[in-house]
């Protein structure tokens, strides 16, 4: 007797039903704007609010104590008739002209000579990256020790010249000087560290090639690795120019602005308005003016950079 075999068909599939909304489920699901509340709202109270506040009270007459009143642009005036504001202008443009090529070159110089071939390089970051993260004001305190009279610098250069060095904090002639290399020994670690990753990013190949077609070491790094890095030098540079604008310890804690207005700037003239001559209105007026000159110097960068930063290397 044939026995007959049935065989199941398939099952059809059931077709996907698509997710359910996260109410459908009973499961919250935040929007994107209850995730940004916090930043947004920090960022209102905390920066935005501040930078209105500074622009209203630019144009009035604000003291800490007392009454206030509308006078217009007579805090600009004064700013435009004040040679200690303009001392401090000229100033921090001479810090900016001195400080952002020496860090920019100086970080460039020990990026470039840490390359991968270098034995320890990994330990000689940490070592060159510490004065960033090591308290400016402690740094600010041992150079000043440095930079006395009959210090470890007067020390030295009487050694080797047999004379006594300047008195860089005292004469006007060497103290932006002081506050230049005191700065530049702060702060280009950081640099440093975006242009060694920026050049170990650069494909061996590259350079490989380069080095095939004849090209020694520098013509390669000038031809070859710093158009690939021009991104990094642009970021490098941009920041700098901004945060050597702001300057503000290092004269502050190394010269006290002096001697006379020799090192005073315009983050010193700000503080100096607002507390110690408690007059708000003008310290306003004055960091408004400062935003403009770095929004100013950072428009000429961005413009600038579409002749020689590229982005397709």
């Amino acid at each position: 007797m044939a026995h007959v075999t049935q065989t199941r068909e398939p099952r059809a599939k059931r077709p996907a039903t698509p997710l359910r909304s996260g109410r459908e489920a009973g499961t919250p699901y935040p929007t994107v704007a209850s995730f940004l509340s916090p930043s947004l709202i920090g960022l209102a109270v905390f920066t935005l609010l501040p930078i209105a506040m500074a622009l209203v009270m630019a144009f009035f007459d604000w003291p800490a104590f007392g009454s206030r009143s509308f006078i217009g642009l007579d805090n600009f005036r004064s700013l435009a008739g004040d040679p200690v504001f303009r001392a401090a202008v000229r100033n921090t443009l001479v810090f900016v002209v001195l400080y952002v090529p020496l860090n920019i070159v100086v970080s460039m110089v020990l990026a470039a000579w840490m390359s991968p071939r270098i034995r320890g390089r990994q330990f000689l970051r940490v070592l060159f990256f510490l004065p960033v993260i090591t308290p400016m004001v402690a740094n600010a305190v041992v150079w000043r020790l440095l930079y006395q009279p009959g210090g470890s610098i007067d020390g030295t250069w009487e050694w080797l010249t047999g004379s006594h060095a300047p008195n860089f904090l005292g004469d006007a002639s060497w103290a932006m000087v002081a506050v230049v290399v005191m700065s530049v020994w702060q702060g280009f670690g950081y640099n440093m560290i975006v242009f060694s990753a920026a050049i170990e990013a650069v494909p061996e190949s590259v350079t490989e090639a380069a080095r095939i077609d004849g090209a020694g070491p520098v013509r390669t790094f000038f031809s070859v690795v710093l158009p690939m890095i021009s991104p990094a030098i642009f970021f490098a540079t941009t920041m700098t120019v901004i945060t050597s604008m702001q300057v503000f310890v290092q004269p502050f804690l190394l010269t006290g602005g002096g001697p006379g207005t020799a090192t005073e700037t315009l983050v010193m003239y700000i503080y100096q308005a607002g507390f110690s001559s408690f007059s708000l209105g003008l310290a306003s007026a004055a960091s408004w003016v400062l935003l403009v000159i770095v929004l100013g110097l950072t428009a000429v960068q961005f413009r600038a950079q579409r002749r020689w930063v590229s982005y397709d290397v």
